[in-house]
């Protein structure tokens, strides 16, 4: 796993025009590089070498579509807080989190601190299909000491977006 740069370390590593750029990819990573060239004042051929410079150091983690709700309105999604048990060890934990990260119905998964370990968000087609993960990922395992599912009603905000200071 990549270590993230502190900020002084960021802002020697990054221009105004590379953070820009970040920030206008992150809202439309869609944008050809002559549509970004209109509100970064670089060549469309530099945007173009900068963005692929961005994704191969890693600035970049990934690029994905999101689904509009005319597909994912219907789906059971679920908040799910698990506490991990007393004498978790640290390969039964990697185990898991192994576990967590291969199954698809697992959107996202942070390690927190308080009274539980982690919480997960689960996009499941239904009920039956929510239960029978959450058996095969925490409730089989002696590592999960318990978990608590928090039904999603309705999205009011997603918005995965981290504004860089040009």
């Amino acid at each position: 796993m990549r270590s993230v740069p502190e900020f002084g370390t960021l802002a020697r590593m990054l221009d105004r025009f590379d953070l820009a750029l970040l920030n206008l990819v992150q809202r439309d990573d869609s944008r050809t590089a002559d549509s970004l060239a209109e509100d970064v004042p670089l060549s469309p051929s530099a945007i173009a070498r900068r963005l692929r410079r961005l994704r191969s150091q890693g600035w970049i983690a990934r690029t994905l579509a999101l689904l509009g709700p005319r597909l994912t309105q219907n789906r059971l999604r679920a908040i799910v807080l698990v506490q991990l048990s007393e004498h978790a060890d640290r390969q039964g934990k990697a185990a898991l989190e192994k576990r967590l990260h291969a199954a698809d119905e697992v959107q996202f998964c942070y390690e927190i601190a308080g009274p539980h370990d982690f919480v997960l968000l689960f996009d499941c087609a239904s009920m039956d299909d929510f239960n029978s993960c959450a058996e095969d990922l925490l409730a089989s395992t002696p590592t999960v000491r318990r978990y608590e599912t928090h039904f999603v009603k309705r999205e009011v905000k997603f918005d995965p977006f981290v504004e860089l200071q040009t």
